[in-house]
């Protein structure tokens, strides 16, 4: 599910998603990740985290099934718990994506501190396709492209390739290979770093902003569970992509 390591002496945890086929994020990786960020969180020599992916693709996104009415609660409470966990982590949170990276894997990846992109990786909110907006995207994506880019980006449900990510400013940096781009941006600006130092400037430099996002999050979580979740449309959607049918839309 999840593959922790240590690498560079100790001072980078390699978090690896590892979910055949195309990593969903559903309860059973949302806890395995929190999990090992948890377990190393007090790691005095830790500089940073790195989270990338098994195959050919970051993440096809969240479980679909989860987001039904019945479970949708929870899921989502135990998503954003995980968002918050990497928004307030205390040291820089790096991620690399190859191929797709949708839906709750790219907010996964939006909640890290830098992203490293594959030139051909696709990333996108589709979430309005099916019916539903995207909770943590609506509170990421506005600080990281800005407003106007962030609300295109989430209306319509496109895509963009890692190369127009980097132009947008929705990933970091771009390189053939991401993963290997994060590590050497590691060994060379954080591991001669004191590692005490280094977690009180990411608290200086994060402090304002984690809590701006944090507060929205509460938001867009009860407008999520209590407003959309309650419509007709928003069930429809859902269900329409699990019976691999096009959804008939009633606007209510």
């Amino acid at each position: 599910m999840v593959a922790d390591t240590l690498a560079l002496d100790g001072t980078l945890l390699r978090l690896k998603l590892n979910r055949p086929k195309a990593n969903i994020v559903d309860a059973e990786m949302i806890g395995a990740l929190d999990g090992a960020l948890a377990a190393q969180q007090d790691n005095r020599d830790l500089v940073a985290v790195l989270v990338e992916a098994e195959g050919p693709h970051f993440s096809f996104g969240a479980s679909v099934e989860e987001h039904l009415p019945e479970s949708c609660e929870q899921m989502l409470k135990s998503l954003h718990g995980l968002v918050r966990r990497m928004l307030e982590y205390p040291v820089p949170v790096l991620v690399a994506v190859r191929g797709q990276c949708l839906g709750g894997g790219l907010e996964v990846a939006m909640a890290g501190h830098m992203i490293f992109a594959a030139p051909d990786a696709n990333l996108g909110q589709p979430e309005m396709l099916l019916g539903v907006f995207a909770p943590a995207a609506s509170c990421l994506l506005p600080g990281r492209v800005g407003q106007a880019r962030a609300e295109d980006l989430l209306y319509s449900g496109r895509s963009v390739s890692g190369a127009d990510a980097a132009e947008m400013g929705l990933v970091d940096a771009v390189d053939p290979s991401p993963e290997a781009a994060a590590v050497t941006y590691v060994e060379t600006h954080l591991k001669p770093k004191s590692a005490s130092s280094l977690r009180m400037a990411v608290r200086a430099a994060r402090a304002g902003y984690c809590r701006q996002v944090i507060a929205r999050l509460d938001e867009v979580e009860a407008l999520y569970l209590d407003e959309l979740m309650s419509t007709r449309d928003a069930v429809e959607g859902l269900d329409a992509f699990l019976a691999k049918r096009t959804a008939k839309w009633e606007n209510r």
